[in-house]
């Protein structure tokens, strides 16, 4: 099992910047990616930026060039630098990990998902 803790939501202007976090814990050797999701009211939930532990990264079309996703191996943290924040980044951030495990004949894997912090960006 693995466990995500995000923080760094809230209030921000339009044009400003947030940065957020999520602390995995657990198996936390079984996670070959991380990530984060943002579920706006009445919208599906969507990829705003992934990294793969193995050094890939990857990012929504509404992240690039404004958002940066990156890694503290040691503590195993992902973190989210949001900037030029605009109205459309408000939703529910999600922290996302992959994860599997097991011998090659007999993979396993599983998705984990944090709870959600809220970023609201309005005058």
């Amino acid at each position: 099992q693995v466990q995500l803790e995000e923080s760094g939501g809230g209030l921000v202007q339009p044009g400003g910047s947030l940065r957020l976090s999520c602390a995995a814990s657990g198996r936390t050797v079984t996670i070959d990616a991380m990530g984060w999701y943002r579920q706006a009211p009445g919208k599906q939930r969507e990829m705003v930026a992934r990294l793969t532990f193995r050094g890939g990264v990857d990012y929504g079309d509404s992240a690039q060039g404004r958002f940066t996703i990156s890694r503290d191996n040691a503590k195993s943290t992902v973190f989210l630098q949001m900037n030029r924040l605009k109205v459309e980044d408000t939703g529910v951030y999600y922290c996302h990990a992959e994860s599997s495990w097991g011998p090659v004949e007999a993979p396993r894997s599983a998705d984990y998902w944090g709870q959600g912090t809220q970023v609201t960006v309005a005058s």
